[in-house]
């Protein structure tokens, strides 16, 4: 049997993702790819793997899947969220498990992933990979336009994910030290590219007052309620490329900022654009939540790019070996079902 895993329940929104399908907007192809990509490369660190390879993505819910190899070695980093190992598809209870660390799954047992708090979004990273076939160099899955990942859409119950290893390596356990997945009080951007589209009144109602993000919101988009933003120019343009974290203003005023499986061109004026160190964070927004922006210049925005890449170049040092308490262990051992049974070892002769 081919080594695998064995969706059970998929969750509210679970996709396989990689860092992205660059290099075909030309085309109209989507990007596509993590909504917070620190949180993946975390993820694949942990496992032994390079940066962009493909992990499930888990939206609010998470998944349950039972493992179809010898084992598995896996990592879970991002939202906070119950993680279970139980020893079955039967059982009802297993071992908790804490994120930012690695963990051992045998042949049969079943991981369970509950519901999503503080972050959107949690990636679940396999030691190896997924053997799943890359389209136009990537593994994300673009679901609306049915392309890459498993089947073009998201997992669905009875998905059997082919793995590329039989069984985990020796490389032994870890876990992750200091990593900042906190979000900013305030979303820093750079105005335009079309802001002369806008009052100098909207852009300072964009970066004076408070948006929510609405339940219409999705991988595509975040579409905000909040201070409506009054065009000066008219709202259609000649469709130019959208750039992830570009804040787009239809006629009905309330922007738009858009994400990971954006359109790859657009015909409403932008008026800011997120910049990229804090598109991560702005990944892990939970919908309902509000959001704030503030204006930054070029120079700070690329001074806080080179500053984030720094970051993401420290995420492999961050990985140290895991060490387990004594009630670990135990816990581990009770759950691995080492014996069937006990016998009196009582001898005669020991009388």
């Amino acid at each position: 049997m081919a080594p695998a895993l064995r969706i059970l329940k998929p969750g509210l929104l679970t996709t396989v993702q990689d860092l992205g399908r660059r290099g075909y907007q030309h085309l109209g192809v989507a990007v596509s790819g993590a909504l917070d990509p620190v949180s993946l490369r975390a993820a694949n660190a942990l496992v032994g793997n390079a940066p962009g390879t493909g992990a499930l993505e888990v939206a609010y819910v998470g998944p349950t899947f039972v493992v179809e190899a010898d084992s598995v070695q896996l990592a879970c980093v991002g939202a906070g969220a119950s993680i279970e190992v139980l020893p079955d598809e039967t059982a009802a209870d297993g071992i908790k498990i804490a994120g930012m660390q690695t963990f051992r799954v045998r042949r049969g047992q079943v991981v369970r992933i509950g519901a999503l708090h503080d972050s959107a979004v949690l990636y679940v990273a396999v030691e190896g990979g997924f053997a799943i076939e890359p389209v136009l160099g990537s593994v994300s899955t673009f679901a609306r336009g049915g392309l890459g990942g498993w089947q073009g859409r998201a997992l669905t119950s009875g998905d059997v994910l082919p793995l590329l290893l039989d069984r985990a390596s020796d490389r032994g356990e870890f876990r992750l030290e200091g990593l900042n997945l906190s979000r900013p009080a305030r979303y820093r951007a750079i105005l335009g590219p079309q802001n002369a589209f806008f009052s100098e009144r909207a852009i300072r109602g964009l970066f004076e007052s408070e948006y929510t993000v609405k339940s219409e919101s999705d991988r595509m988009a975040f579409l905000l309620d909040g201070q409506k933003l009054d065009h000066v120019a008219g709202f259609d343009i000649v469709s130019d490329g959208i750039a992830m974290g570009s804040i787009q203003v239809p006629g009905h005023g309330q922007p738009i900022v858009l994400m990971a499986d954006r359109q790859t061109t657009g015909g409403y004026p932008k008026v800011a654009t997120v910049i990229s160190a804090d598109l991560p964070a702005l990944g892990r927004v939970r919908i309902g939540e509000t959001i704030a922006f503030e204006a930054i210049g070029i120079e700070e925005a690329q001074d806080l790019r080179r500053k984030h890449l720094l970051e993401i170049d420290s995420i492999q040092g961050r990985v140290v070996p895991l060490t387990r308490s004594v009630e670990d262990i135990t816990a581990h051992l009770f759950a691995s079902n080492l014996i069937s049974g006990a016998i009196d070892a009582h001898c005669a002769y020991a009388d």
